[in-house]
């Protein structure tokens, strides 16, 4: 009788994914729900996964001409009234407060008292109030363009929340740009989605999609929505960023004119894009496994620990001094223009304990020093990409010097695999029930991980909307290498001049 393979993480991805999803995220140590109905605590390890993602984002968006800026967290109702498709769209996610004090109630407790003249909304998302701003910063087309930034956090109740991908509160940066002519503000929505593909797929190691989104599911108030879509191991489709061309819309509704170069006055063109801390959840998603968190090394918090081995204390002396002088070596180098960052774990727990918890917290290199090792002067080796058994010896000068290129080999690993796996469950098809089949578990009793991406051709039409909903998939973007194609809309018939792609999704 063959014996069933042990892992970390219990359930396995595929016996319950939700739920091996919370448990990695428990074993890593990275967050957890807070007294705060719907919110999160993010802990140190998983701040520090944010911490890389907001510093290496920040300095790509300097390097394209951006700056940083704050704007309040509270913003009057009133202005969210003036952009009627913002507001609708925003509505039923708003936390507002109504009053600005407590004062006893009489029984031991408090209530609210002292009702503010105006509502505030909690900011869900900041295109009026920064407006309101812009539109005393600009006055002429040499004020032009505003490019800023802002990292803050925002708040959008929501009823059914998971940790990372959907909370009430989360955090998440914001562009926001004014410009002078449409094409401006056209290239920067593209110019941002470009930004937000490359650092998916150049540091994360997760492969998108580029697309549009369809109308009925642009951002309120926006003319165009660009996408990044991703692949999560359940198949399921994750929105991982978004760029937003919103035309004069908000200029008109904040009142944001210019003077142009004929002393004309004209109306900005404005342009939003944000990420959020949504993209640690899809980091876990796309990467880990059943022995827990799997980090691509351009992201990971440290990309390699050393694990001193010894028996007694004489031991000790020897192969820490060994093993910091291996740790002073290796931050010497540097990976992809940055510090290497390296831990030496010398905790008093045993060297199983310990290994398991670096292999569980995602850790992509395990660097094992122990007498042996040190009289051969050698190092063993474990990949996090690998199998837990799998470890080799290097010799210790050998590996200082390839360790940039042992994690490129690991971060491009990842990105492949993920892109195997994106290529293995994508349907290309305008057969509507191969489409149903793809989309419906074999066993409706149990959750399983089924589907994928499915290109085909459908209409914008309340028909394909109803049917999408039918197979609990949406329609996600129209793919920007599938714009010049042509077919039938596979539900009504209709001439369609773009493939659009459809998946279940987060």
């Amino acid at each position: 009788m063959s014996q069933q393979k042990t892992t970390a993480i219990s359930p396995t991805r595929d016996q319950d994914y939700p739920e091996w999803y919370q448990q990695v995220i428990k074993a890593a140590d990275l967050a957890e729900l807070s007294p705060v109905r719907g919110c999160m605590v993010i802990k140190p390890r998983g701040f520090a996964i944010w911490e890389n993602i907001q510093s290496i984002l920040d300095e790509k968006f300097k390097d394209t001409g951006h700056v940083n800026a704050y704007f309040p967290l509270f913003i009057p109702l009133s202005y969210l009234e003036k952009e009627a498709e913002h507001v609708e769209g925003f509505a039923k996610e708003c936390a507002v407060v109504t009053h600005h004090r407590l004062e006893a109630d009489g029984a031991g407790g408090l209530k609210p008292a002292g009702p503010l003249e105006e509502p505030l909304v909690v900011r869900p998302t900041s295109e009026m109030i920064i407006g309101a701003s812009y539109a005393k910063w600009i006055q002429s087309y040499r004020d032009l363009p505003v490019l800023v930034n802002q990292w803050a956090n925002v708040v959008r109740w929501e009823m059914r929340t998971r940790i990372f991908l959907r909370t009430a509160e989360f955090l998440w940066q914001e562009g926001h740009t004014a410009h002078a002519t449409k094409e401006e503000a056209i290239e920067e929505t593209e110019r941002m989605l470009a930004v937000y593909a490359d650092f998916a797929e150049q540091v994360m190691a997760i492969p998108v999609v580029r697309g549009f989104k369809a109308a009925h599911e642009r951002f309120p108030g926006a003319l165009e929505t660009m996408t990044i879509e991703a692949m999560m191991q359940d198949r399921k489709a994750l929105q991982a960023g978004t760029s937003h061309f919103l035309g004069q819309n908000f200029a008109k509704a904040m009142g944001i004119r210019f003077q142009n170069e004929q002393s004309e006055e004209e109306y900005v063109w404005t342009t939003s894009w944000g990420v959020s801390t949504r993209l640690v959840g899809g980091l876990i998603m796309t990467h880990s496994d059943d022995d827990g968190l799997v980090l691509p090394p351009r992201l990971a918090p440290k990309q390699a620990v050393i694990l001193p081995i010894y028996r007694n204390d004489e031991q000790r002396d020897q192969v820490l001094a060994y093993c910091q002088k291996l740790k002073e070596d290796l931050e010497k180098v540097r990976y992809h223009d940055r510090k290497i960052r390296i831990e030496l774990d010398d905790r008093d727990i045993r060297g199983g304990e310990k290994s398991w918890q670096h292999i569980k917290g995602g850790m992509p290199l395990r660097i094992e020093v122990g007498p042996r090792d040190m009289e051969k002067g050698a190092v063993f080796i474990g990949r996090r990409d690998r199998s837990p058994k799998d470890k080799v010896s290097m010799a210790r000068d050998e590996f200082v010097n390839a360790f940039p290129a042992l994690l490129d080999e690991i971060q491009a690993g990842l990105f492949e695999r993920a892109k195997a796996f994106r290529a293995a469950h994508t349907l290309v098809s305008t057969d509507v029930q191969e489409i149903e089949r793809f989309f419906t578990p074999l066993n409706p009793d149990k959750p399983e991980n089924h589907g994928g991406f499915v290109y085909t051709y459908v209409a914008e039409d309340p028909k394909v909307e109803q049917w999408l909903k039918g197979l609990k998939a949406t329609h996600r973007c129209v793919p920007l290498d599938e714009r010049d194609t042509h077919g039938r809309c596979i539900i009504t018939g209709a001439l369609v001049a773009k493939r659009s792609l459809l998946a279940k999704a987060y």
